[in-house]
């Protein structure tokens, strides 16, 4: 089995929360980077866009299957590697860390 790719973009903050789950977890990944800026935006050139339509970062590839959107990224990382945990398992708490994760990370990562 091949390793996993992320498409990612350094200034991401969704990206960003993807790498910090691959690296907690000690997921070994390919990293290919999607510069959203240079030259319009690699995000809007073809072979980017056969990865991911939606023209947004991260993008990840596993067994042949694309996942799009940090949370959903995260919540397959959690089931398919258990250990070490990054989400809570009670549903209620999930989802508070979910909330948290989403509304407030951006703001440590530009600092």
């Amino acid at each position: 089995m091949s390793k996993p790719v992320l498409y990612s973009y350094f200034r991401s903050s969704c990206a960003w929360r993807v790498r910090i789950a691959l690296n907690i977890k000690g997921i070994e990944y390919e990293y290919k980077a999607v510069n959203l800026i240079k030259d319009g935006g690699m995000q809007r050139k073809e072979e980017y866009i056969a990865v991911n339509p939606m023209q947004m970062v991260p993008a990840f590839v596993v067994d042949g299957a694309t996942l799009t959107q940090s949370i959903p990224i995260m919540e397959y990382l959690e089931e398919k590697y258990p250990s070490p945990a990054i989400l809570p398992k009670d549903s209620l708490q999930r989802a508070k860390v979910n909330t948290c994760v989403t509304g407030s990370l951006l703001l440590v990562q530009n600092k």
